[in-house]
């Protein structure tokens, strides 16, 4: 049964470290696909619109992602093609609270649609073209695994 992961804060060092690519025979790894489902079941009772493995204090492209009542789980994942359009909006972060522990918002340029593509739990290719506050996401979490938080692009 999936558990609750601890969510690393920032300033801890461990989310500013690029993360290492996922050797895709991992998927065959029972700790992997439970470090997977927790991650899963954590972001869901954050109520979280994502959540990296470096949130866990896991530096591996990872990343976990809640989409139309439908989570995604992308392994090794990168934006292979993104939108000239921008569009700011307002992000929070798991990772980023203020002193009484509230997520923290702040006003982040993002490009309005981006593909995906990346390797799910079997070890499949997938590609996923998204717009909206899932190419927000997307952008997002995979930030988390080169070592940037949504602070460091703030607008405000």
């Amino acid at each position: 049964m999936a558990e609750l992961l601890e969510i690393i804060k920032h300033p801890n060092k461990i989310l500013r470290i690029k993360s290492k690519e996922i050797d895709l025979e991992m998927t065959n790894n029972q700790s992997f696909i439970e470090l997977a489902k927790n991650m899963e079941k954590t972001m869901l009772e954050k109520d979280g619109a994502g959540l990296a493995a470096p949130q866990v204090g896991k530096n591996i492209r990872l990343i976990v992602l809640s989409h139309k009542k439908k989570n995604i789980i992308m392994i090794n994942p990168f934006i292979s093609k993104k939108s000239w359009a921008k569009e700011i909006d307002l992000e929070g972060c798991l990772s980023v609270v203020d002193k009484q522990g509230e997520i923290y918002y702040k006003k982040v340029s993002r490009h309005k649609k981006v593909n995906c593509v990346y390797f799910d739990l079997s070890g499949k290719k997938n590609k996923i073209s998204a717009e909206g506050l899932l190419s927000r996401a997307i952008q997002h979490e995979i930030d988390h695994l080169d070592g940037i938080l949504f602070i460091d692009r703030a607008k405000e």
